[in-house]
């Protein structure tokens, strides 16, 4: 069959990126290939059988060889490059390969300019703003100023891009994610630890008083203004932050969860984390909006989703 447009998706089998390769393989003029390591992705996050547009290669984009077989087996039209050591504490933990990373994207990148690919979308992160100085958080306005290794690298690829689109014309759109949660996602994250612990009747762990605030984005809204600015041909060359606008304390989301989940279980709260933890985070999402054209997913709807199949916590 020919399809309309090849796609390739790396980090596939992670929670985001399975999301947004799902919402690929949806429309049969696409053929996605789904790339990953299985670091932190799942085989459990892979479409259903029955749908024929598309394969999984195990595979590290941080090897040449890995990455270079896959992107000259395929002529791919875009790249979801999602694939990421992520998690505040498994980066804080593993330095050295989290700028990996860095290596891993020169190599997608000169691919993707030698084999005709038409943009790349990036998933980079809130993290690049570092405690920032500006509410809520602008993309052009809002400095970049974190220190810690993992948004250094987030920082460095969306140089990279603006770099190979001035030297080469390689098309891209940066997409700043802010804390997402929904089905799929793993209790590496507060949101579905929190779920988690509820159901399970333990005590739910905050670090510090829990004053810090933090938003959350449903995965559906995350996933919907990725896949209408791909489409939509929206914001070439340019940063949108993915986001939700809706600020909340950690300590109150914990006391949201028990509520919603009719748990029993305590809050108990452990020492500051040394690093990583900053204590506000709230994304300018204007462009995102103009994306989605409707309203976002209220964060008592999205938890209800997932108390309502709690089998899909990772």
């Amino acid at each position: 069959m020919e399809y309309k447009r090849r796609i390739l998706v790396t980090g596939g089998a992670g929670f985001v990126g399975s999301c947004i390769a799902d919402k690929m393989i949806e429309n049969p003029e696409n053929f996605v290939v789904i790339m990953d390591n299985l670091l932190t992705g799942s085989i459990k996050r892979l479409p259903p059988k029955d749908k024929k547009n598309w394969r999984f290669v195990k595979a590290d984009v941080n090897n040449f060889r890995d990455v270079s077989a896959v992107m000259l087996n395929d002529s791919f039209d875009y790249v979801f490059h999602y694939a990421a050591v992520v998690g505040v504490k498994r980066t804080l933990d593993n330095p050295i390969m989290v700028l990996n990373d860095i290596q891993g994207f020169k190599y997608l990148l000169d691919l993707c300019k030698n084999t005709g690919v038409k943009r790349v979308f990036y998933s980079s992160s809130s993290e690049v703003y570092g405690e920032p100085f500006e509410h809520p958080q602008n993309e052009l306005t809002t400095p970049l100023n974190s220190r810690l290794p993992y948004a250094v690298v987030k920082n460095v690829g969306e140089a990279f891009l603006k770099s190979y689109e001035r030297e080469y014309g390689l098309e891209y759109t940066v997409f700043r994610f802010f804390n997402t949660y929904g089905p799929k996602q793993s209790t590496d994250f507060v949101m579905s630890k929190f779920i988690k612990d509820a159901l399970a009747g333990k005590d739910l762990t905050i670090y510090g008083d829990g004053s810090q605030t933090r938003t959350f984005c449903y995965v559906d809204d995350n996933i919907e203004a990725c896949a209408n600015a791909a489409y939509g041909d929206k914001f070439i060359n340019d940063v949108v932050n993915i986001g939700n606008d809706n600020e909340i304390k950690i300590i109150d989301l914990a006391k949201m969860i028990i509520t919603l989940s009719g748990s029993k279980s305590g809050i108990k709260h452990l020492p500051p984390l040394m690093e990583g933890d900053m204590s506000r985070r709230k994304p300018d999402i204007t462009k995102m909006r103009t994306l989605l054209g409707r309203d976002l997913t209220p964060i008592e709807d999205g938890i209800r989703k997932i108390l309502d199949n709690p089998k899909l916590i990772f």
